[in-house]
C-alpha cells in the first residue's frame, strides 16, 4: 500500500531534513538482506521520530520492536548525552546487524538489546522511561500498554506506529483479523486513558502520540 501519492511524497522528502548517511546505509542493507524491509521506519518517519525525540530530549527510552534498529537510532538523537535506549526484539538473528550500526553511530554504548518476548521483558526492566516507542507485533498492543504505562514518566511521551494498519482499521472486522482487532481496541483505549492525552497523526501507516499527564 502507498500511503501517499508518488509525487507528494517526492516533495515531502525533499522538503524535509536529509536521511544521515549512516541510516542510508542501514535502509539499503535492510531492503538486500533482510525479510519484510517494509517494516523498516524510513526516511521520513525517522526523521519525524528524530524530531519528536529532540523536542522531549528524552534521558531514557524504550522502545519495543528493534528490527533491524532504524528507529532507535532515529530516537537515540535526541537523547541526553547521559541518556539511556533499551530495545527489544524477539528476533535474535538480527541482533548482530543491529549493534553494527548502533556501534558505528556513536550511541552504541548508550543503547541496550534485549531479545525474546517484550511481555516478559518489560516487567523486568527497573527504569521509568520519558519516551516509549511501540512497534511491534499489532496483537499484544493493549497488553504492551498496560505494562508501560507505570514506566512511563509524568509528563512523558508514548509513540505508537502502525496504528492505521493499511486502512484495515477503517474497513469491515473479518474475524480471523486478531491483528486489527487489537488495533482498534488499542486506539479507542489510547484515546480515552484518564491518564493520557492522545492525538493520531496519518504519517505513514499512522503514528499516534500520547502524553501522559
Amino acid at each position: 500500500m502507498d500511503f501517499l501519492p508518488e509525487k507528494i511524497e517526492d516533495y515531502v522528502l525533499a522538503h524535509s531534513q536529509k536521511e544521515p548517511e549512516l541510516l542510508q546505509k542501514l535502509h539499503r542493507e535492510t531492503w538486500q538482506k533482510v525479510l519484510q524491509p517494509r517494516m523498516l521506519s524510513g526516511h521520513f518517519q525517522g526523521r519525524v521520530l528524530s524530531m519528536i525525540s529532540k523536542l522531549i530530549a528524552p534521558k531514557y527510552i524504550l522502545e519495543i520492536g528493534t528490527y533491524t534498529g532504524y528507529s532507535a537510532l532515529c530516537l537515540a538523537e535526541g537523547m541526553q548525552a547521559e541518556g539511556e535506549l533499551h530495545t527489544i526484539d524477539i528476533n535474535e538473528e538480527l541482533c548482530d546487524l543491529q549493534r553494527k550500526y548502533f556501534d558505528a553511530s556513536g550511541f552504541g554504548s548508550k543503547i541496550f538489546q534485549y531479545t525474546g518476548n517484550a511481555l516478559e521483558i518489560i516487567p523486568e526492566l527497573d527504569q521509568t522511561f520519558d519516551l516509549i516507542f511501540i512497534d511491534a507485533d499489532k496483537n499484544n498492543y493493549p497488553k504492551y500498554l498496560e505494562l508501560i504505562l507505570p514506566k512511563l514518566a509524568k509528563g512523558g511521551v508514548l509513540l505508537s506506529d502502525n496504528v492505521l494498519w493499511s486502512g484495515k482499521v477503517i474497513e469491515r472486522l473479518k474475524t480471523e483479523d486478531t491483528d486489527t482487532r487489537a488495533l482498534l481496541t488499542y486506539n479507542k483505549v489510547l484515546n480515552e486513558h484518564p491518564l493520557l492525552e492522545t492525538v493520531l497523526l496519518p504519517i505513514r501507516d499512522g503514528l499516534t502520540i500520547s502524553r501522559k499527564k
